[in-house]
């Protein structure tokens, strides 16, 4: 078993939406990024990455790569799960935190949990998502950005 831990955060922007564990959360504002800049997939993916000792997102999709501008995160978080079981890992489970004043996320989780079990081919009960606010204080408190935490466990297949 190996474990991996996830970090990410974007800043909000006008005229973009706001895509959280792949669901579109309605917002007057959105996330700043060079992919749809969901910060839950993110963190889940470099979890992931981080416990197969693969480095992160930034390296396997890079900002610089028009490919992945404006890219799906449920697809690059996919491409994840895919090098990893390519490696010979499966997922046991994840646990994500998103940190945000607002929007409120709790009627989004139950889909956001969905989606993420389905891409990262586990039950729903592997996945666990939670949101919390900061009480006001730090960038996430003045409703600048929003961030994300994740850990995740994997296990090499047996052969």
């Amino acid at each position: 078993m190996r474990i991996g831990h996830g970090y990410d955060v974007h800043a909000f922007a006008e005229n973009r939406k706001l895509i959280l564990g792949g669901v579109d959360v309605p917002s007057e504002k959105g996330l700043l990024g060079h992919s749809d800049a969901d910060v839950l997939l993110h963190a889940i993916s470099d979890a992931l990455l981080g416990a197969a000792g693969d480095g992160d997102i930034g390296g396997m999709f890079p900002d610089n790569d028009d490919r992945f501008l404006g890219a799906d995160s449920l697809k690059l978080l996919g491409a994840v799960v895919d090098r990893l079981s390519e490696e010979g890992y499966s997922i046991g489970n994840i646990d994500a935190t998103v940190i945000a004043q607002k929007p409120k996320l709790a009627p989004y989780i139950l889909q956001m949990r969905k989606n993420i079990a389905r891409v990262c081919r586990v039950e729903e009960n592997a996945v666990n998502v939670k949101a919390t606010t900061e009480e006001h204080l730090g960038f996430t408190g003045r409703c600048e950005g929003i961030a994300a935490h994740a850990v995740a466990l994997i296990e090499k297949k047996e052969s």
